[in-house]
């Protein structure tokens, strides 16, 4: 059973995506809050798999309570995903850096948000390749971050292959097909470099790659 976890300061808005979250034998809505303090607070009483977290709310905004969940260790298994009207910008860019695993459009149709609702439950980034493009447009624009890379140095030839796959938008299935090994190897190959890396979650490897220079516009 897939835990979820609402966040957002419409009601309405909350009560249609719950609506479609109740029919799903698999999923089950644990919580709903209308700004992201009583989120936190939500996420440490319930332990989601899935907070779905709005940007722009009262009290406490989508951006830092993504922050605060992402630095609680006892929240090590939320994956937040963010809630956005607008698509890609630099809001979701700071939510990705404060640790969330990916974001959903609000008018995204029925079918995608619960198949984003399960992708991002078992750990895969919601990042498609249109969107690490515009990341690493905006990475090509700024100079590297510091020590950046100095953390990639712990990686094995194959993870860091693994890490560049995942930094453009590819499922374990596709990384062990572009890599000729079986699809548990290449999951061996991504969680292991999560690990060295301390990233939290595979949208955190995406941002490492970017802000090591590991990937660049050039290497797509």
């Amino acid at each position: 059973m897939i835990r979820v976890l609402l966040v957002d300061d419409q009601p309405l808005l909350r009560s249609g995506f719950r609506a479609l979250l109740d029919l799903e034998d698999d999923i089950e809505v644990v919580a709903e809050a209308a700004d992201g303090a009583q989120g936190v607070a939500l996420a440490r009483e319930h332990l989601p798999d899935i907070a779905l977290i709005d940007i722009q709310m009262p009290v406490l905004d989508g951006i830092e309570a993504t922050r605060r969940i992402a630095a609680d260790p006892a929240l090590a298994g939320v994956h937040v995903v963010i809630l956005t009207n607008y698509g890609f910008d630099e809001h979701v860019f700071d939510a990705l850096r404060a640790g969330a695993a990916g974001f959903l459009v609000k008018d995204i149709v029925p079918e995608d948000f619960l198949h984003a609702v399960r992708v991002a439950a078992r750990g895969d980034a919601l990042l498609a390749p249109s969107i690490t493009r515009r990341l690493i447009n905006r990475y090509v624009a700024q100079p590297l971050h510091p020590n950046a890379g100095a953390a990639l140095e712990e990686l094995t030839n194959r993870e860091r292959e693994a890490v560049t796959l995942v930094a453009r938008g590819l499922s374990n299935e596709e990384i062990a097909a572009h890599m000729v090994i079986s699809v548990l190897t290449a999951k061996t190959h991504v969680n292991r470099a999560m690990t060295k890396l301390r990233a939290r979650d595979r949208a955190q490897l995406v941002v490492i790659a970017y802000e090591s220079g590991l990937v660049t516009r050039r290497s797509l």
